[in-house]
This record gives C-alpha cells, sequence and structure tokens, in this order.
C-alpha cells in the first residue's frame, strides 16, 4: 500500500472513529443498498441486498418482514465492508437517512397492525379513484398515489379502511419504526398527496375537497389526521431510538441517539445524487421504472394527466414523467443470452454480458432495421394501458441482427419517456442538459447515447451518481446536520459536494435522433398491436 493510501485510509478511520461518517440506506425496487460517506461526502463503504417484488392474488407487493431481513442484511454487509477496509467497528455515525420506492398503499390501525399487504407503485388497479381525484382538484393523481389507492380501497368498500389510523410510503414506514416519528421529507409528500410549493405542506384546499367527498361513508377519520407531517430537507425528523437500533443492527452495536433526516423518495434523492435541485435542471433514473424530473421555473399552464406535479425535498416544484416500465424485459432477454452461454459451457460474468450486448446496440442501424419492441412488463398508464405484455415483432425484410435487436430493446426503454416529455416541450420548458442515473448508465456510453438520442438533449453522467439513492439520501443525512450556516440545499450541493464535477456530457448524434424519431413513429402506430396483446394473450 503506498503511503498517499495508508494516510487516506488513516483519515476515514479517524472519520469512522469519530462518529462523523454519515450513512445512507436506500430500498429500490431490486436492491437495498447502504452507503456510508465521510466528509468529503464521498463514499467510503457500502454493502446490499438482492430482494424482489412479489405479485400476490393480483397485486404487486414487498413483505414487511422481508424490508427488515433486508435492511439488517445491508447494514451487516456494510459493518463488514468497514472492517475489512479500516479494520475498526461502525458503531456510531454522524446522521442517518433512508429512502425508497416513492408512492404505494401502507396502511395501520390504532395497534400498529399492518391492515392490508403494501400496495406497490407498479399496481395499475386505482384508474377509477385517480380519474375522480383528478377531476376533482383540477390537478393530476396518478394512479400509484398513496391517496389514489386509498380512494379505490375505499370505492371498493374494503372492510380495513374503517380502521385506518396511519397511512404512509415505505421510507416512512421505515423511519417511523427507526424514530418513532411519523413524518415525511415533502419530496416524498408529493407522491401521497398533491403539495402546494408556497406552503410546502398538504395542498389544504384539496385535503378539504377529499373530506367532503367521503362525508356520506361513515369514516372515522379526516385525511390529515392519518397522513405523516411533511418536512423540508434539513428540519428536525427524529433520532435512532432504542428499539430502532435493533431493528437496523440486531447485534446490538450500533448506538443510539443518531439524528435522522426526513425519510425522502427515490425521485428525490435521484435529484441530490445528480444536483438537479435548481431550475431549468433534470435528471432521468432509469431502471426497473424510467422516470425524468425537471425543475420548473413556473407552474404548468394547465392540466395534463400524463405529468405528475411533485417536488424537490426543499420544496420547489417539479414536472415529473414516470413510465413504470424500463429494464425488466431487457434483462430478461439478458437473462436469456446468459442461459445460452452456460448451456454451451461458457462462464462468463454478468457485468460483462450486459457490456456486451449494450455495445452491440452501437453496431445497429439507426432505426433498428425496422424492429419494434415493447418493455411492458406491468401496466403503463401514460399510454393508457392497466396490463403490459413484452413483445417484440418484425415485418419479414426487417434487418433482424443482434445490434438492430438490442438497439430496439434500449430504444423501447425511452420510448414512452419520450411521449411524455414531448408535452413538457408543448408547454416550452427550458432545459440546458439533463443528469442521468441508475441501471440503464452501467455500460458506458451506451444508455446515455440511447436517451440523448431520444430526448435530444445533452445527457450527463457522473462518476459518483453510480451510487444512486443510497449515496443521494446520504447527502441529505449530511446536510441536515451541516446546512453550512443556514444555506439552502441548492447551495450546500453546489458548492460543497458537486464544485467542480460536471460529469461525462454526451450530445446528441444527428443520425441517432434521426433513426429514434423513425423508431418512435412505429412505435405510437404499434401501440395497437399492444391493445391486441392484453386483450388476446391471457
Amino acid at each position: 500500500m503506498s503511503q498517499k493510501n495508508s494516510l487516506e485510509d488513516g483519515r476515514i478511520r479517524q472519520t469512522i472513529q469519530n462518529g462523523q461518517a454519515v450513512l445512507g440506506i436506500e430500498l429500490g425496487s431490486t436492491r437495498i443498498k447502504a452507503v456510508l460517506i465521510d466528509e468529503t461526502y464521498a463514499p467510503i463503504a457500502s454493502g446490499g441486498y438482492n430482494w424482489e417484488n412479489r405479485l400476490e392474488a393480483g397485486v404487486w407487493t414487498y413483505h414487511l418482514d422481508d424490508v427488515w431481513a433486508g435492511l439488517q442484511s445491508s447494514f451487516q454487509e456494510l459493518f463488514q465492508d468497514v472492517m475489512d477496509k479500516y479494520n475498526v467497528p461502525l458503531i456510531r455515525v454522524g446522521a442517518i437517512g433512508v429512502s425508497a420506492m416513492m408512492h404505494g398503499y401502507l396502511v395501520f390501525n390504532h395497534e400498529e397492525e399492518q391492515l392490508v399487504p403494501f400496495r406497490t407503485w407498479r399496481n395499475t388497479t386505482t384508474e377509477q379513484a385517480a380519474a375522480l381525484l383528478t377531476d376533482s382538484f383540477q390537478y393530476n393523481v396518478p394512479q400509484r398515489w398513496s391517496i389514489s389507492h386509498l380512494y379505490q380501497a375505499i370505492l371498493n368498500g374494503e372492510k380495513h379502511t374503517g380502521d385506518i389510523a396511519f397511512m404512509t410510503t415505505l421510507s416512512g414506514y421505515v423511519h417511523w419504526k427507526l424514530t418513532g416519528q411519523k413524518v415525511l421529507g415533502v419530496g416524498d409528500a408529493s407522491g401521497m398527496f398533491p403539495i402546494d410549493s408556497t406552503t410546502k405542506d398538504y395542498h389544504s384546499h384539496m385535503v378539504e375537497q377529499f373530506d367532503s367527498l367521503l362525508r356520506d361513508r361513515n369514516l372515522k377519520f379526516k385525511l390529515a389526521d392519518i397522513m405523516p407531517k411533511v418536512l423540508c430537507a434539513g428540519e428536525p425528523a427524529g433520532c435512532l431510538t432504542e428499539e430502532g437500533a435493533k431493528l437496523l443492527d440486531p447485534s446490538g452495536q450500533l448506538q443510539t441517539g443518531i439524528p435522522m433526516c426526513a425519510p425522502e423518495g427515490d425521485a428525490g434523492t435521484g435529484m441530490v445524487a445528480t444536483n438537479s435541485v435548481v431550475e431549468r435542471t433534470g435528471n432521468v433514473s432509469a431502471g426497473t421504472s424510467i422516470f425524468a424530473m425537471v425543475v420548473l421555473e413556473k407552474e404548468l399552464s394547465k392540466l395534463h394527466i400524463e405529468i405528475d406535479m411533485v417536488t424537490t425535498p426543499a420544496g420547489k416544484p417539479v414536472a415529473m414523467v414516470h413510465c413504470n416500465n424500463c429494464t425488466s424485459d431487457l434483462d430478461a432477454w439478458v437473462k436469456l443470452f446468459g442461459e445460452l452461454y452456460s448451456s454451451m459451457g461458457f462462464q462468463v460474468k454478468k457485468s460483462e454480458l450486459y457490456d456486451m450486448l449494450y455495445e452491440k446496440a452501437l453496431e445497429g442501424e439507426p432505426d433498428c432495421g425496422g424492429l419494434l419492441s415493447y418493455n411492458y412488463v406491468s401496466g403503463e398508464p401514460l399510454t393508457g394501458f392497466d396490463q403490459g405484455r413484452p413483445l417484440l415483432t418484425r415485418t419479414p425484410d426487417s434487418q433482424f441482427t443482434l445490434g438492430n435487436f438490442m438497439r430496439a430493446l434500449l430504444f423501447s426503454t425511452v420510448s414512452t419517456l419520450k411521449i411524455g416529455m414531448d408535452i413538457l416541450e408543448e408547454e416550452q420548458v427550458k432545459l440546458e442538459q439533463i443528469l442521468g442515473h441508475g441501471g440503464l448508465f452501467k455500460t458506458p456510453v451506451v444508455g446515455q447515447r440511447m436517451i440523448a438520442a431520444a430526448l435530444g438533449v445533452p445527457i450527463a453522467v457522473m462518476e459518483s451518481a453510480g451510487e444512486g439513492g443510497a449515496w443521494g439520501i446520504a447527502l441529505l443525512a449530511a446536510y441536515h446536520i451541516n446546512p453550512a450556516d443556514d444555506k439552502s440545499l441548492e447551495a450546500f450541493l453546489a458548492n460543497m459536494v458537486f464544485c467542480g464535477n460536471e460529469g461525462t456530457v454526451l450530445t446528441p448524434d444527428a443520425a441517432d435522433q434521426k433513426g429514434f424519431a423513425v423508431f418512435l413513429e412505429r412505435y405510437r402506430r404499434g401501440l395497437e398491436i399492444q391493445k391486441a396483446a392484453v386483450t388476446y394473450l391471457n
């Protein structure tokens, strides 16, 4: 080991021993990840746990037992990583933050018992409720929002609605159990119920409207009484309790009393991890789902049911284009190729297989040679589907090569997003560049180039953003205890975290753009094929 590395490890070891490192944990759709950062805001250790959602009785869900098994495993792996690298136990940190997938439906009674299985963002069973609320509020209320799930359950006459004492998101649930505090960061709260960006709280008039809709249903609660308190980044959100410490670290080594920042959703931590929290900036998160977040200079001129209005963790208005489907179908194809290699007696690393297949897409024709792919593993409300059927189709004279095949799969991951982003162009929303993060960007250049072609703006990717939302929530936790002389979150990120780090920027290639435009026109026309598949493939 060089003297420089030895000195650096010594500095980090001292940071950990002094309890100055900060812990961020994010519960993503396929992985729970814990990241530890030092006083330079750089990741110094990590741990993780793979998990999958379950389709049970027609509902996409995660068991809460799996939540705690995953959190404990992630923390234990992080603990071991710290021991292996720095030979010091991780028994105290400066702050902790928890983030998770936004939206969904988690409800509890007065005895703190879960009333129904967790209904995740992936479910598309609330069309009636979402439409009624959108019409009543004159504000887009998507199907995956918590309030849509609640109202649909009430409309369906589900008995559990009479016993609801608390409704929250996944990040809010974990934070509640770790601290005893029923709070939620404003960004995550904006995926439960509409937020008024002037008050940075639930929209009071819409809360009253919702309660009036329930007046004749003899329910025991008022909406404001069952939702978490809304907090902006930097506001007090409680500390790790003795019970919470044991939930996270059953070994009992982790100390209590650690301050925790407000829990946030993956959209908010994605904005933080890409420094996309000021006006005219945006980011694209591309993994199991794909969504774009654009920080607005002003409110949109009218209601658009395809655009969600959410906020940054500091409460600024954000236009969100969310698509349920991104890489799941592509991942299934990569897995199939892996089986082929294995059947032939070859061993190939998963990362190498992804890189090879992604890079093949760069050899494909700009318009994918006539191939057409739909990645709809689940429903896609933005294009009007409550169910999905993954499809690959072509004409007899299409050029069916591996390069065109992979390019079609990659183009399909961003096509629905582009349909939504076109609405923001109509609203004359200005963007200087978009920052990308998530699994689609792990292979250098390829995903970045495909999305640049689709959206027609430069795409930047930062090395640090590879840590994703776990790093983003760790930064929010660091801001929580070090708000830089009362500076804003925007100033904290720009001046203390991302100063001089602009990432790798890729401008759109003209041939790629032209090819994607041809593919997208084919994609739009072919949506009738997807409709037929949903109807006849049961």
